[in-house]
C-alpha cells in the first residue's frame, strides 16, 4: 500500500525502488536454488506436461475468484523464469518485473491475472509477473479469472513433477475400475511407479477365483467389488491394528497392501502351506520394518562398545 510519502516519489526514484526490490528478490531466488537439495521441489510446474500426465476430462470458466497466491505454483509459457516460490531466475524478466512493482508502489489496480485451476493447485495464463510481484509484497491473495481443468484425481501445491506419473497411474486405475462409484470410500494410494497395473492383476485373479467357485462368468464391476472387501480391505484392517505402517514412514496403506501379498506367498511356497494374512503381515514387519534395522544398529553398537572396552 503506498504511503504519502510514497506519493511525493519521482519517477527515477520509483525505477530505483523496483530495481532493489527486483535485486533482492532475485538474490532470494538464487540462494533457493543454491540451498534446494531436491531442484525438483524448487522448480514450477510446467502446464501442458501437467496435462501429458493427466487423463483430462474437460475444462470451465470458474468465475473470478481471489486465489490464495501460494496455491500457484506452475505456468503455461514462464516455468522457466520462476522458482517455485515465483521468485524471478532469470535477469530478463527485469524490466517487466520492475513495471509491475512500480504499479503497486503507487497503488495502481492491475487486472486479475489469468489461472488454470487443476485441484487445489493454479498455473498461470496469463500475469506471471504479478503473481511474482505479489508474493515477494506479502500478497496472501490475487484477483484471478479462473479456468478449471477437471481431472479425475486430485493434486495440491505440494505436488512435484515426478508425482504426475504415480498421479496419471492412480487415474488410469480409477478409470479402469471405476472403484471410485463401486466404493466412493476407498482411497487407494501407491509410492511406487507400475504397482497400480499389480493391483488390476489382483482383481483379474480374484475375478477368475470367483468364476471357477459359481462356475460362471463374473462381471468386472463384481469383481472389483469383491476384491476391495474381501481382500484388499481385510489386509488393510490388519495394517491398522497392528499399526504397522508407522515402521514405514513415506509409505501408505496400499503399498503394504502389495508387499504382504507377495511376502504372503514367498512364506506360503517355503513353508508348503498356506499362510495367514495376520502372519504375513507380522513377518513383513519383523524382518522389513525399522524395529529391525534400530535392533542391527543397537547390536552393531553394543559389538563395538565391546571391543572399545577391551584393553
Amino acid at each position: 500500500m503506498m504511503t504519502d510519502n510514497d506519493q511525493d516519489q519521482k519517477p527515477w526514484e520509483l525505477k530505483s525502488m523496483a530495481r532493489i526490490d527486483f535485486d533482492r528478490a532475485r538474490s532470494k531466488s538464487f540462494w533457493r536454488a543454491v540451498f534446494s537439495w531436491n531442484q525438483n521441489s524448487n522448480e514450477l510446474l510446467p502446464f501442458d506436461e501437467v496435462r501429458k500426465a493427466l487423463p483430462l476430462k474437460g475444462q470451465h470458466y470458474a468465475g473470478l475468484k481471489q486465489v490464495p497466491v501460494d496455491q500457484i505454483v506452475g505456468s503455461v509459457s514462464r516455468y522457466q523464469d520462476f522458482d517455485r516460490a515465483f521468485l524471478p531466475r532469470q535477469t530478463h524478466t527485469r524490466e517487466r518485473w520492475m513495471s509491475i512493482d512500480e504499479a503497486h508502489l503507487q497503488d495502481v489496480n492491475l487486472p486479475p491475472v489469468e489461472l488454470y485451476q487443476i485441484g487445489s493447485a493454479y498455473f498461470v495464463k496469463d500475469g506471471n509477473h504479478r503473481v511474482s510481484v505479489a508474493r515477494e509484497k506479502g500478497q496472501v491473495f490475487i484477483d484471478a479469472a479462473v479456468i478449471e481443468v477437471d481431472v479425475p484425481v486430485p493434486i495440491g501445491p505440494e505436488t512435484k513433477l515426478d508425482d504426475l506419473i504415480l498421479k496419471r497411474e492412480q487415474a488410469l486405475f480409477y478409470e479402469h475400475t471405476s472403484l471410485a462409484d463401486i466404493r466412493p470410500q476407498a482411497v487407494i494410494e501407491l509410492t511406487l511407479p507400475g504397482q497400480y497395473e499389480k493391483l488390476e492383476e489382483h482383481i483379474a485373479v480374484h475375478r477368475w477365483y470367483l468364476g471357477e467357485q459359481a462356475r460362471r462368468e463374473i462381471d468386472y464391476s463384481t469383481a472389483v467389488a469383491s476384491w476391495y472387501d474381501h481382500v484388499y480391505l481385510p489386509l488393510v484392517e490388519i495394517i491398522r491394528a497392528e499399526n504397522i505402517l508407522a515402521e514405514f514412514p513415506g509409505r501408505t496403506e496400499a503399498d503394504l497392501y502389495l508387499w504382504i501379498i507377495e511376502h504372503r506367498w514367498f512364506l506360503a511356497e517355503a513353508a508348503h502351506d498356506e499362510i495367514s494374512l495376520k502372519d504375513a503381515a507380522e513377518h513383513f514387519a519383523d524382518q522389513f520394518s525399522q524395529r529391525r534395522q534400530k535392533r542391527l544398529a543397537r547390536l552393531l553398537q553394543s559389538v563395538l562398545q565391546f571391543f572399545q572396552r577391551k584393553p
